[in-house]
């Protein structure tokens, strides 16, 4: 139903959908697909013991993900009520925005999720690409189609509404926790490095490929900006 939501922002929700997900049967596809095989895979030797901390860190949905980094943001900086009101609200209506326009762009191609295409990479016209039956990855795969990364697109939108307003992609430590990595925290100082473990973690657990994980931040970013620069504009005053 997301595709179908009247946008805060945009003008309609195909306003940043993205070009079609990379041909089967080139390098790129090729590459990506035989990372996530590797990484991603539920019991996957080859992910290190912090990449698997990620991947579930990142199992997390929701307003848990994201605004607790607002908040914690506002708080730092001291905002007075009608800035950190602004803040917050730019913020918020990006991410809804990057939702309907994720999921515009996710039905639109209706692309096949990893465990549907290493179960079936007998298929997909690419000789260096191969199957393995009983592939699983860390954990359920979301019940929606692949492309565009949707974690990404949110971690994007929401990080260039912060840049936008603060000026800068170095802010104050900000810390998380997530439901489905108890007793973790994870902290950040960058917001390139905040987006960064997003995307990363997206491939670790085995549910995006990376061209996907960098279409989506991209989207996100371009969506956070068009957000700021076209609603809640502060109001000109006289000098008199």
């Amino acid at each position: 139903m997301w595709p179908n939501v009247k946008p805060f922002a945009m003008t309609s929700p195909t306003q940043f959908r993205p070009q079609p997900p990379v041909p089967l049967a080139g390098d790129e596809w090729a590459a990506d697909y035989n990372e996530i095989m590797s990484v991603g895979g539920k019991n996957s030797a080859r992910r290190t013991p912090r990449q698997t901390e990620d991947a579930h860190f990142w199992l997390i949905t929701g307003p848990a993900s994201y605004y607790p980094i607002v908040r914690q943001l506002v708080a730092a900086k001291a905002m007075n009520v009608l800035d950190s009101a602004r803040f917050m609200a730019l913020a918020s209506a990006a991410v809804a925005d990057s939702f309907i326009a994720v999921f515009d762009a996710k039905y639109h191609y209706d692309f096949w999720r990893p465990i549907t295409a290493i179960r079936n990479g007998d298929i997909d016209g690419n000789p260096t690409t191969e199957l393995e039956a009983t592939w699983q990855p860390i954990d359920n795969t979301p019940m929606h189609p692949e492309y565009p990364c949707a974690h990404c697109i949110q971690s994007g939108a929401a990080t260039a509404v912060i840049a936008a307003l603060l000026g800068t992609t170095d802010i104050p430590e900000i810390a998380l926790t997530s439901l489905t990595a108890p007793g973790v925290a994870h902290r950040w100082t960058n917001l390139k490095a905040f987006t960064e473990e997003v995307a990363n973690a997206r491939i670790w657990a085995g549910f995006h490929y990376r061209f996907s994980t960098r279409v989506g931040t991209d989207m996100g970013r371009q969506i956070g900006e068009y957000v700021v620069k076209n609603v809640m504009q502060p109001a000109l005053t006289s000098s008199r």
